[in-house]
């Protein structure tokens, strides 16, 4: 892959998707498969102003051993040091930037059930933690590729041509391929705000999901929710960045425990190094009550049950069947891309900053007012060329906002 090439993705996802401001700490969070790229990076954080960076390291095959041969009680876990390792950054605030390079299939055949109850009872250690960081901090999660990714995108390449391609596809879904990235990133923010000042001003109390597949869902609303999408700001430094390259949605926080119906699947979810592909999901209650798969039912049973927010809603995303990650024509096998790819919804957490005038409420007061709580968050592809979704206002308006897959207006 072309250097220079590569050295604008890094400048992009470091100052149009980190925002760095001069002084701050950066946290840098990467795989082994391209430390060449981590480097260039690193290097593009302090030249947009860092003070320093830290790097941490992670290795796939070492995850799965781990959670293969160690006991449940050393994997939930958190050392002294971990703790105060967190604490710190809670008070510090650094920019966090995640490299993502795993292996779709990457930790298949660990125990699930085994995982789950790991993440719990670490996440009630970390829990108080993380609240106390919530919308206080830039973040962004960007890709490159890994060698046994490569090889699930593009069977049948050399290595070294399947890395290349995707390579390429990477940065063309990122806007970084042709042009000016950072200009592209600049109109593309600018066209995302237009859509949800649309939204906006209708007033909305809830969606309604219709495709020839089955699915049919009604999800409730917050009123003070917003739409939001594209670039952010950090109300702590009023720094801009975005939390997603490549990024196509708008979304918005639905109200949790108002959702009822059943959702069809479009694309396979990779969840924790395993793919869950062909499956279904039956509301009741704002809360998921059945479900199905054909591929790894046990790992989605396993992330419905996570704890009592993980089977109710936190995210509905709107993206065009016309998204220009679909047209690629490539199957990434992996969320950040694939959520870009069409419509989608999240089981779990909801984001409170997407409450108009979120800073001015306590985090247990914007859960009052329908924010979902949960140590999960994880996004499944729901979206087709023929859904529809209507939104219904306040005075029983029914309003069209997707079409046959597509933007209605």
């Amino acid at each position: 892959m072309d250097t220079e090439l590569l050295r604008r993705y890094a400048r992009l996802v470091a100052v149009t998707g980190g925002g760095i401001l001069p002084g701050q700490s950066v946290v840098l969070t990467a795989g082994l498969d391209q430390p060449e790229f981590a480097l260039m990076t690193t290097e593009e954080c302090y030249r947009a102003g860092a003070a320093e960076v830290e790097i941490e390291w992670q290795y796939q095959p070492m995850e799965k051993l781990k959670l293969m041969a160690e006991s449940v009680d050393i994997l939930g876990t958190v050392k002294p040091w971990q703790e105060a390792r967190l604490r710190e950054r809670a008070g510090s605030l650094p920019v966090r930037i995640y490299l993502e390079s795993d292996d779709p299939d990457g930790l298949a055949g660990t125990d699930p059930a085994k995982r789950a109850e790991a993440q719990r009872r670490r996440w009630a250690v970390t829990k108080p933690i993380s609240d106390a960081m919530e919308n206080r901090y830039q973040w962004c999660i960007a890709a490159v590729p890994g060698l046994r990714w490569a090889r699930k995108v593009f069977p049948g390449l050399a290595d070294a041509e399947a890395e290349e391609k995707l390579w390429r596809a990477i940065l063309s879904c990122s806007r970084a391929l042709e042009g000016d990235p950072a200009e592209n990133w600049r109109a593309h923010n600018e066209f995302l705000k237009s859509r949800c000042d649309r939204l906006n001003a209708m007033g909305l109390v809830s969606l309604e999901y219709r495709a020839s597949n089955g699915t049919e869902l009604t999800v409730g609303l917050i009123p003070e929710a917003l739409f939001l999408g594209g670039a952010e700001t950090n109300p702590v430094n009023g720094a801009v960045y975005n939390p997603n390259i490549p990024s196509e949605e708008v979304y918005i926080t639905p109200r949790a425990g108002q959702a009822e119906g059943v959702v069809y699947a479009t694309r396979p979810l990779a969840y924790r190094g395993e793919l869950i592909e062909d499956f279904w999901i039956s509301f009741a209650g704002g809360r998921a009550v059945d479900c199905g798969a054909r591929v790894n039912e046990a790992a989605l049973r396993s992330l419905i049950a996570m704890d009592e927010g993980s089977c109710m809603l936190g995210e509905c995303a709107l993206v065009p069947y016309s998204s220009p990650i679909r047209e690629s024509g490539v199957m990434f096998y992996n969320t950040l891309f694939d959520e870009n790819a069409a419509c989608h919804l999240a089981l779990g957490r909801g984001y409170s900053s997407n409450i108009r005038n979120y800073g001015s409420y306590s985090l247990d007061e914007l859960r009052a007012m329908g924010v979902n709580d949960s140590m999960v968050h994880e996004d499944f592809m729901i979206g087709s060329a023929d859904l529809d979704v209507t939104g219904v206002t306040a005075s029983g308006q029914r309003i069209p906002i997707f079409t046959g897959g597509g933007w209605a207006f």
